[in-house]
């Protein structure tokens, strides 16, 4: 194995990464949602022709950044053999980051939230490709959830009302965007009191801290909380889920100027991931094209919490 990056998106220097990838889909235009509705998005991407000798890979930090790159180190190592070329891995200090840096084009391939894919989308030409067929869900999408103690009075998303709630980072679609939508549903939408809400920076933090009682409710990824527990790390018998919600999988994005011949052979790699190790690692079963039409409900919802501008 290769040994782990430790440098941050801000570093210089990158470990050196390979690369297995799948399915190219270019971005669709969301025509089902009313452009009043939609965030301003970039413009149409431009067929480029672009062929970095070194692929620079993009990955938002959902649970601690060092966890992140632990668990990417494999996927390193597998895409530089597949890819035949070197790779350098980015994992930022939080979500914004990894947008800041496609957007400046320091980045070829990134793996993004949702949410954070529709932030991008404004400031950068770029496209999805494919997400992960997810463990639990045996489809592309996976569970948000609002979590409390297992002892605690709170049996409905009403009950929260009055209540200290975390979110993880304000950028994050299963620990932000679709516990707001929860929380908005049931009449709660006071997101800027912080007496009331507050941010963890993690979906690993929030469910400690609830689990601790520092908060009385979160907004966590159900499967994170589910690694934690199978870790030792979280206690299921402390923990209750009050809702949940279905959600689209994490985007793999590619820079729209990149020669359409990579995206494939990217593209196409992902989908040809057969390694049950490493798709463990990845928190996949396999992987599935999609488009940007996939995100439509994230990028109505998204716009209509303040979450984009």
């Amino acid at each position: 194995m290769l040994p782990f990056l430790r440098r941050t998106l801000r570093g210089a220097s990158f470990g050196t990464l390979a690369l297995v990838l799948a399915g190219c889909v270019p971005a669709a235009s969301p025509a089902s949602v009313s452009s009043s509705a939609r965030p301003p998005q970039a413009a149409t991407p431009a067929v480029g022709a672009e062929r970095p000798s070194t692929l620079r890979v993009g990955v938002i930090p959902n649970q601690a950044p060092d966890k992140v790159r632990a668990q990417y180190q494999p996927f390193q190592e597998h895409l530089s053999k597949t890819l035949d070329q070197p790779v350098e891995l980015f994992v930022a200090t939080d979500y914004a980051g990894v947008v800041e840096a496609l957007a400046s084009d320091k980045l070829d391939l990134a793996y993004f939230g949702g949410l954070t894919y529709l932030q991008a989308e404004r400031r950068a030409q770029l496209y999805p490709i494919v997400t992960e067929v997810d463990r639990e869900t045996k489809t592309t999408r996976y569970y948000s959830a609002i979590i409390t103690r297992a002892d605690s009075p709170i049996q409905k998303v009403e009950d929260i009302k009055g209540k200290k709630f975390a979110f993880g980072d304000i950028n994050s679609t299963s620990g932000s965007l679709y516990p707001r939508l929860m929380l908005d549903q049931a009449g709660l939408s006071d997101f800027t009191n912080p007496s009331l809400f507050v941010y963890t920076g993690g979906h690993d933090a929030t469910v400690l801290a609830v689990q601790n009682g520092t908060v009385d409710a979160g907004g966590v990824e159900r499967r994170i909380m589910n690694r934690l527990i199978e870790a030792g790390t979280a206690d299921r018998s402390k923990l209750r889920i009050v809702q949940e919600m279905l959600v689209e999988g994490y985007p793999w994005c590619v820079r729209a100027r990149l020669d359409p011949a990579l995206v494939e052979q990217i593209t196409s790699a992902f989908l040809a991931i057969k390694d049950a190790d490493l798709l463990k690692l990845m928190r996949a079963e396999a992987y599935a094209r999609v488009s940007a039409k996939d995100y439509d409900q994230a990028r109505v919802e998204a716009v209509r919490l303040g979450l984009v501008r």
